[in-house]
């Protein structure tokens, strides 16, 4: 076997392992059921991330009263050395309750090294952006429906007459040493709770 191709698989395991991506992840992401304990400490983090976003971001609050759903994952876990991995489960809220719940994952290549952690929150404008998020295949960010990713610039600028888009997407709660966040790429997949 090629020294490169042994060495980037390598890089893939361990960042596998980093993430901890093991069994109940796996199992998450094909679509097996989460265990009821699970589907409530996943929804009490998930509001409690977006109750933080909202409460430093006016933007954010305000977006949140005009949603069909609002999509947020607490706690996205990533690492890589060129080639990269992430993963994360989130609550989708629709009319304040918890409704459903998703796993987001994706894997990178290119310029990148280290871990980090982080969470985002998606804001579906409309039933139609929202029916996209239960394809088959599952919903990936930058195909279908535009998604916008709000930046601190961005968010103070915006008003609610002005954001016509069909998601909204905020990244918050970094931290780690590795350079820059994309939501590009990034597939998310129904998971079942009991």
């Amino acid at each position: 076997m090629p020294i490169a191709m042994t060495f980037s698989m390598s890089i893939v395991l361990a960042a596998t392992l980093f993430l901890g991506l093991p069994a109940q992840a796996q199992q998450a992401s094909a679509g097996a059921p989460a265990a009821k304990a699970q589907a409530t400490a996943l929804s009490r983090d998930s509001r409690n991330a977006l109750n933080r976003l909202t409460a430093q971001s006016s933007t954010a609050k305000a977006l949140e009263a005009q949603a069909t759903a609002v999509l947020v994952f607490p706690s996205i876990k990533k690492a890589g050395f060129v080639v990269g991995g992430q993963y994360g489960e989130g609550t989708l809220f629709r009319g304040g309750k918890a409704t459903a719940y998703y796993s987001t994952g994706g894997v990178s290549y290119g310029l990148q090294a280290g871990a980090q952690t982080y969470g985002y929150a998606m804001f579906f404008m409309n039933e139609t952006a929202l029916k996209q998020l239960d394809k088959a295949d599952g919903f990936e960010i930058g195909v279908g429906p535009s998604v916008v990713v709000m930046d601190e610039g961005m968010a103070r600028s915006a008003t609610t007459t002005t954001m016509k888009d069909d998601i909204y997407a905020f990244i918050f709660s970094q931290k780690g040493l590795m350079a820059g966040i994309g939501l590009q790429g990034n597939k998310i997949t129904r998971i079942a709770a009991k």
